[in-house]
């Protein structure tokens, strides 16, 4: 997969924002500033759209979540053009935290982690769906905030893995901006090692391909080590590392 490119960049943020639904969303020059009350952390905190930022673009963003009452997180790549403004982020008592990977990966290749039969794709999710996000082995808060929060994206497909009338395994399909992205991927606690998060991981990659998508992304925490395993056979390489950064004063 090629290196992402300063567009590719701005395409991935605007579509990541697109497909965890904040319940708004404001916009200032190279900036896209989520807010929301549930527990998705890029749904709720500000990106720049270019991995290069200067000291004096905090003062708006600031000011944008006063005015809100919203806590103040930034999600900010590790990048050279960042560093200045990291360096007044930590002077002001900011500190980064959960450490994050942006992966990318040509869909035809996501589309050979399987030769098992793929995961249905439907336009809503049903019950079973959201019960896995509720399941054993799930913070069901967590999940009830995750499920609102994909449930309310404009276009994006709810991927299943059915047995018996139990969803098995589980997953989020985005098509936006030039790209196909995955979201929610959830096994349930006593099906995983079994190969389930591959077809659902392979039929949000088939149907980009008949949208004429050939990339796609998704983002997974750098100490997920199954789940990186997976990405890793599914073709997947990581385009750029994130952290939150938060003033735990606030």
């Amino acid at each position: 997969m090629p290196s992402v490119t300063t567009a590719d960049v701005e395409a991935i943020e605007r579509a990541t924002v697109d497909a965890v639904a904040p319940q708004a969303i404001h916009e200032i020059e190279g900036w896209l500033l989520p807010f929301d009350s549930g527990s998705i952390g890029r749904a709720k905190s500000a990106v720049p759209l270019r991995h290069s930022i200067d000291t004096n673009e905090f003062e708006p963003i600031q000011a944008a979540y006063a005015a809100r009452a919203q806590p103040l997180v930034f999600r900010l790549p590790d990048a050279p053009g960042c560093e200045d403004f990291k360096q007044r982020l930590r002077a002001l008592g900011y500190r980064p935290g959960k450490p994050t990977l942006v992966q990318t990966a040509a869909c035809r290749t996501v589309l050979q982690v399987t030769s098992e039969p793929l995961a249905e794709l439907d336009r809503v999710p049903d019950a079973a769906w959201a019960a896995l996000f509720l399941g054993e082995g799930f913070d069901p808060v967590d999940g009830a905030s995750r499920v609102a929060s994909l449930s309310r994206a404009q276009g994006t497909l709810f991927a299943s893995l059915r047995q018996g009338g139990h969803t098995l395994a589980a997953g989020a399909g985005a098509y936006s901006r030039g790209w196909a992205s995955a979201h929610g991927m959830r096994t349930a606690q006593g099906m995983r090692g079994r190969g389930l998060a591959g077809r659902v991981l392979a039929s949000i990659a088939q149907e980009a391909i008949q949208r004429g998508i050939e990339r796609m992304f998704l983002q997974v925490e750098e100490g997920n080590a199954p789940a990186l395993a997976l990405y890793r056979r599914a073709g997947f390489s990581t385009a750029w590392r994130y952290q939150y950064w938060s003033n735990h004063e606030q």
